[in-house]
């Protein structure tokens, strides 16, 4: 089992004073966790690798990196058990890395709550871009938490109250009625930008500039798939939940009444 890191074993400390973020590589090819792990570490990456789902879910939860890569296909525990599991206790964000061409991978990836997936075989030039995207939509959440950031003057404190629902940046917080909900990083952003503004129609490309950089190539598809587990996730609270709404032909809005 694979589980060398490729790195100084004091790397912990020095990620805490330098700020380096680190990434978990989960799959059963050794030659890709060595490819990529060389490649993101020369980008100024830590990396941490595994190729057993069970043993890296156990590591992900006791000492969560910054963000992980799964492969879908390994023995034992395969990443959409894997990821099912993690998801039961952590936001962490997450890339699968799917079969080429497999709709049904892509699809239940996002289902499961994967923040972006990318098929194999894949370039390192574009699992990079997909890397930095979904880190700096976790920075942008995390600045939040600085008061010297909160630019919003109607709520000094930073929330964002819509009806029953009480979204905070700052903790990457989401509640409905009182009850908690755990949305990842791209549903968070997908849903402050349509409560932003109730009633207002936003189209899919303006939820994908919400929520992707515009470096990142994202269908219609990957927005629909993301609306549907939201509603799922609220259901789970409260099954008479309609707050977001369909205009087909149009795209979403909210409605906080």
């Amino acid at each position: 089992m694979v589980q060398s890191e490729m790195r100084p074993p004091d790397t912990e400390n020095t990620r805490q004073d330098s700020g380096q973020k680190v990434i978990a590589l989960v799959d059963d090819d050794r030659n890709i966790l060595t490819t990529v792990s060389i490649a993101l570490q020369a980008e100024g990456y830590g990396t941490r690798l595994y190729s057993d789902g069970e043993a890296a879910l156990k590591a992900l939860l006791d000492n969560p990196p910054d963000l992980a890569v799964f492969d879908i296909k390994m023995p034992r525990m395969d990443g959409m058990q894997l990821l099912r599991e993690l998801r039961k206790h952590s936001a962490l964000p997450v890339i699968f890395l799917t079969s080429k061409d497999d709709e049904q991978d892509e699809e239940a990836g996002l289902e499961q709550g994967a923040d972006d997936y990318i098929a194999k075989p894949f370039s390192l030039r574009l699992l990079l871009v997909r890397i930095r995207a979904i880190l700096r939509r976790s920075a942008a959440l995390a600045d939040d938490a600085d008061p010297d950031k909160i630019t919003d003057k109607e709520d000094p404190v930073g929330t964002l109250a819509r009806g029953k629902l009480l979204m905070d940046p700052a903790r990457h917080h989401v509640t409905w009625d009182g009850s908690p909900v755990s949305l990842t990083v791209t549903e968070f952003l997908i849903l402050e930008a349509l409560a932003v503004r109730p009633g207002v129609i936003k189209s899919r490309n303006q939820l994908m500039d919400a929520a992707y950089t515009e470096d990142m190539f994202v269908d219609d598809r990957t927005v629909d798939s993301h609306i549907k587990r939201m509603r799922r996730k609220f259901r789970a609270v409260d099954g008479d939940f309609t707050a977001i709404e369909t205009l087909y032909g149009a795209g979403y809005s909210f409605t906080d009444g």
